[in-house]
């Protein structure tokens, strides 16, 4: 058996959003402490609740930071892809805070309701209307990130956090209007209803990526056939496909190929498509002569 490797990596580094999580995390750590001040001012569940969300959601803003801070860092002998997955961490991370911050808000949530108490309608809308600009605006400096689960854990947060902070106006609204002290605690629980179904995604996402699974949007038989379908290929074995960070994908694969020893066409032709096709940019191909029957994985 002859073979030949191509080892192609794209080191085109990460969008840099330090400065959208310096900014995001200085405005979220500023309404938390206006919503907790308000909130027990005002006697107010629905603020308490959505500050404990936001609370959670600046330890999630800088934990994701923190991991795509390390996913940038270099290679090194014990580290050879650098800290990459750490960005895929973050993401676990992240979304375990929320799962935390649901249950603390649920369970004050229902207790609340057991056991109302009066709530001052306008201080709840006029906090909550506050919340609505500065988690809108740090949406925002996420919005063009979609494309790594990190990033976009912090996007989906700070609009939900928006549109959350949108219900706690309602509710401070319904309250002035009818006097009605259960609104408070059912609109905590539509809070921590709305979190608990924003994460469940981001939870399995990350889980997933933890795990080496394949990346969602890649069809590894798809993958397969378009290998296969190079000209020069005869087979495809081995081929395995993992993330190595929430925005950079691996590959390995075997062809069995009669061309020579080292065809440099056809690894080319390989890099181009799994670049344009399937945006894997890691990909490392061993080229055999024949198929070796009694092969096993290495």
């Amino acid at each position: 058996m002859s073979g030949g490797h191509s080892h192609h990596h794209h080191h085109d580094a990460q969008a840099d959003f330090s400065k959208a999580f310096a900014i995001g995390i200085a405005l979220n750590v500023g309404f938390v402490l206006l919503e907790t001040v308000f909130g027990f001012a005002a006697n107010s569940m629905s603020l308490l609740a959505d500050a404990g969300h936001n609370l959670s959601d600046v330890l999630g803003l800088v934990v994701a930071w923190a991991g795509g801070r390390m996913a940038r860092t270099g290679s090194s002998p014990r580290f050879t892809y650098g800290l990459k997955k750490a960005s895929i961490l973050a993401a676990l991370v992240n979304s375990l805070f929320l799962l935390i911050a649901v249950g603390a808000i649920g369970t004050e949530a229902i207790r609340r309701l057991f056991h109302p108490t009066a709530t001052e309608g306008g201080v709840v809308m006029a906090v909550a209307a506050v919340g609505i600009l500065i988690n809108g605006l740090t949406a925002l400096l996420f919005s063009r990130g979609h494309h790594d689960i990190n990033i976009r854990g912090a996007f989906l947060h700070m609009a939900a956090d928006a549109a959350v902070s949108g219900a706690v106006v309602f509710a401070g609204l319904v309250i002035l209007w009818t006097g009605q002290k259960w609104v408070d605690p059912i609109m905590s629980l539509a809070v921590a209803i709305v979190i608990l179904w924003g994460s469940i995604g981001l939870l399995k996402e990350s889980v997933w990526m933890s795990l080496a699974g394949v990346p969602e949007g890649i069809d590894v038989d798809q993958v397969e056939i378009a290998l296969g379908e190079i000209e020069g290929v005869d087979a495809v074995h081995d081929l395995h496909i993992w993330p190595i960070s929430t925005t950079e994908t691996a590959l390995t694969a075997h062809l069995v190929s009669e061309q020579a020893n080292y065809p440099d066409d056809l690894l080319a032709a390989v890099r181009r498509i799994l670049h344009d096709r399937f945006h894997i940019e890691h990909c490392t191909i061993q080229v055999e002569r024949h198929h070796p029957a009694d092969h096993k994985d290495c």
